[in-house]
This record gives C-alpha cells, sequence and structure tokens, in this order.
C-alpha cells in the first residue's frame, strides 16, 4: 500500500507547496529545480554547479538525452534549497529505460549516461542515437557537431490514407507494465520521503504532444510521424484526430487508476501533457480549434483526477498562450507552465491579475532566452526579485526558470538566480 499524508507527516517544504498550490500565502517562495523534463537543467550546468558549492566531484548522470539533462541530486537540492521532487519517467525519450549507468565524454566532459544509450559519429562529425539502443535499426536522433542536445530524426514511412490506421498511432500508447508500476510506487515513496512536495510524470497521457509525434523512442514508428504532417493533419484528418485522441484518452484514463492504486496520495501533482501551443508572437491553433480536438479529451483526464484523487494537474505549453489560458481552466488544469513571459501577451502583471486566482504559476522566474544566459548576475538579481514581487502574492507560484536552464549559461548567473529568491524569501 502507498505510504500516505497519515503515515508520514508534511514537511515545511512540502507544505510550502500546498499552500501555493491552494492559492494560501506560503511562507516563502517554493523553488523547483529538475523535478521534470521541462523544469530542469542542462548537464554541463549541474556539473558547474556542484563545482561552485564544493560538492564531490563525480560524473553527472544524465536522466534525459534528448535534451542532455543531469540529475540534481541530493546534495545539490540541498545546497539549492529546493521545494519539489520529481519522479521521473523509467525510460528516456529515445525509448531505453534510465539505468545501469555507464562512462560518457560529452564535450568535454564526463558524464554518465543509462546503459543502453548507444551512439554513432556520422561523416559530418554529428551524432548520432539510436532508439532503444538498437543499432540494427535506423537512429533516431541527431546532434549537430558542438551542439548541446539532440533533434529528432524524422522516419516517416510513406502515407496513404486508404490504409492509414488508428493502431499506428496508438503504438506507444499502452497499458503501463507491472516492472513500471513497481518502479514508479518505490520512486514516489523516495520522493515522498525527502519531504519535499512530488510531482509525477506519468506519461502517456499526452495527446499530440510535437516532441513525442515522431516518436525517437520507436525502432520503426508508423502512421502520421512528420511534424509537419502532423500539423496539416489536424485540418485535413480532424476526423480521424478526434478518434485517435479519444482512444489515447482511454488507455490514459486506464493507466491513471492503476498509478493512483500504487501511490495515492504519495504524489501532490501529475505532470500530465507537455503540448505546445505557443509560438513567440502567436499560436499553432485557434481557440476553437483547441476547444474541439483538445478540451474535451483533457476534461476528461482532469476530472478523472479531480474526483479520484487529491492530485494536481501541471499542463505545459511554450509560448504566447495566454488566449488559451481560460480553456485550460476548463480543461481542469491548476497549473501552468513554463509562462514564457518575454512571448507576445504573456507579461507577468497582465497573467498574475487576470488569472492568478485560478492558475498556478509554474515557472516565469527568469528569462532563460536572454537574460540568464545572457546578462549579468544583477540583470538576474533584478528580474527575479520583480518576478518574484508580480506572482508571489497571494500564492499561487512555484519558481522555477522559463522552461531547462540551458547548456553554457554561466554559473554565476545561475547561483545569483537561486541568491535572490532566497533574498526575496527572506524578506517575508
Amino acid at each position: 500500500m502507498p505510504t500516505t499524508d497519515s503515515t508520514m507527516p508534511t514537511t515545511p517544504s512540502r507544505q510550502r507547496v500546498l499552500d501555493t498550490l491552494a492559492h494560501r500565502e506560503p511562507d516563502r517562495v517554493p523553488i523547483d529545480c529538475g523535478s521534470t523534463g521541462v523544469t530542469g537543467i542542462h548537464v554541463n550546468c549541474v556539473a558547474e554547479l556542484r563545482d561552485y558549492y564544493g560538492l564531490e566531484r563525480r560524473p553527472v548522470k544524465i536522466h534525459e538525452p534528448y535534451q542532455m539533462l543531469g540529475l540534481v541530486e541530493e546534495d545539490l537540492q540541498q545546497a539549492l534549497g529546493l521545494d519539489v521532487q520529481g519522479v521521473l519517467p523509467r525510460s528516456t525519450m529515445f525509448g531505453f529505460p534510465i539505468a545501469d549507468w555507464k562512462p560518457w565524454r560529452f564535450n568535454g566532459l564526463d558524464v554518465l549516461v543509462p546503459g543502453r544509450f548507444e551512439v554513432d559519429e556520422d561523416a559530418n562529425g554529428d551524432t548520432v542515437i539510436y532508439p532503444d539502443g538498437d543499432r540494427t535499426v535506423p537512429p533516431s536522433g541527431r546532434m549537430p557537431k558542438g551542439f548541446h542536445f539532440f533533434d529528432t530524426i524524422i522516419r516517416q514511412e510513406p502515407l496513404d490514407d486508404e490504409t492509414l490506421r488508428l493502431d499506428d498511432n496508438l503504438e506507444e500508447f499502452e497499458p503501463l507494465s507491472e516492472a513500471d508500476l513497481d518502479g514508479m510506487a518505490a520512486d514516489a515513496l523516495a520522493a515522498r520521503a525527502t519531504g519535499r512536495a512530488v510531482i509525477a510524470s506519468v506519461g502517456g497521457t499526452a495527446l499530440g504532444d510535437i516532441a513525442l509525434v515522431p516518436a525517437p523512442f520507436l525502432k520503426h514508428p508508423r502512421g502520421i510521424r512528420d511534424v509537419a504532417e502532423w500539423y496539416m493533419s489536424l485540418k485535413s484528418r480532424r476526423a480521424f484526430i478526434r478518434r485517435l485522441y479519444a482512444r489515447q484518452t482511454e488507455i490514459a484514463l486506464a493507466n491513471l487508476e492503476r498509478v493512483h492504486r500504487r501511490v495515492g496520495d504519495t504524489v501532490d501533482v501529475v505532470f500530465l501533457c507537455g503540448t505546445d501551443f505557443g509560438t513567440q508572437t502567436s499560436s499553432f491553433c485557434s481557440v476553437e480549434t483547441f476547444r474541439e480536438l483538445w478540451l474535451p479529451y483533457y476534461k476528461q483526464l482532469c476530472d478523472w483526477i479531480h474526483g479520484h484523487t487529491s492530485w494536481k494537474v501541471f499542463k505545459h505549453s511554450c509560448g504566447s498562450v495566454e488566449r488559451f489560458f481560460d480553456s485550460f481552466v476548463d480543461a481542469g488544469f491548476d497549473i501552468a507552465n513554463p509562462v514564457q513571459c518575454s512571448a507576445r501577451g504573456m507579461e507577468p502583471e497582465h497573467l498574475k491579475a487576470k488569472y492568478g486566482d485560478r492558475l498556478v504559476f509554474w515557472g516565469g522566474g527568469v528569462d532563460t532566452q536572454k537574460t540568464l544566459p545572457f546578462g549579468t548576475p544583477a540583470e538576474v538579481r533584478e528580474q527575479v526579485l520583480r518576478r518574484c514581487d508580480i506572482f508571489a502574492p497571494g500564492g499561487g507560484f512555484v519558481f522555477n526558470t522559463i522552461h531547462n536552464i540551458q547548456a553554457e549559461t554561466p554559473v554565476a548567473n545561475i547561483v545569483a538566480m537561486f541568491d535572490a529568491v532566497h533574498e526575496f524569501n527572506g524578506r517575508r
């Protein structure tokens, strides 16, 4: 049986997050960094932070090679003063388990990668990676020479509407295995034992997430697997997409029920979906299209979660997405991430005033496109304090950067960011 609140006391760290999620004024702004694949930190930055804080020198584990995210382990979590612990996926975006670590040399840095991480260097000096570590099939990802993360290689087979089958785009939507459930339950208990709030990435609940559509984790992806083809299909194959989402939702609901039976209230937040709807200045679809193609299915998932669990629901969507926030609320999402304040219509004062009592803003703490990587420590401090001043009153704000901290971000700026949050909290 899962450990619940009745058998494990609520710590101050976790209580801050619970107060924040309930839009109650916490004693300080809670901080997240590294709990999910969209609130993480690049491996080279993790290594530099470990050096800065004088922690044991050892290779950093890359838990998500697609984005080259480094694992933020307990000693660094304590040094940074984090309040959120993640239950990370059991497998990587390239389909192999996050286990059996082995050494790898990455851009001059010694790191650890999962045992079935298999790469080659091509004639251009690019690094290609194989799905599920299977070298007998074509690679599914490419990291250009000198770059810091992988891009997906599109491997769509020829499409024929006469033979297009729903099952072809359902291959990765399947019942969770007992081994996956056992692992998730164990990870949730370990996360809860840290005393932090727990966010779990369940998987299999994303509808039309464009990072997942090409299926870099499958050896022979079938169906609609090209990014451009997928976006065109939202218009040209709308009935097919509706049937697909309906079936994916059925499978996801069954998985959520099985997960809840294993983890219970050990988990506080579930990362449900990372489908992006915004660009820097606009959106990938209209609000009307969102409400037709996504909202009914999101609502089924959120309604089940709210009706059967104590979990809050975390929705990730980059870009200019203010136009969708009312629909996110209608769907039942509790949390918006990454809160890209640099995108059109995403001014923090406006978001807090209009949606601050209906959505928790998890992110938005500092700009990772300009200020954090290219500003001075003083400029980072100023922006962090200003964002906290805007988002923190009345709760509803978990501090995180706007998406992952990117490679080559100066460690002095990252430290200035965390120091500024702690400075703000010291004033409360």
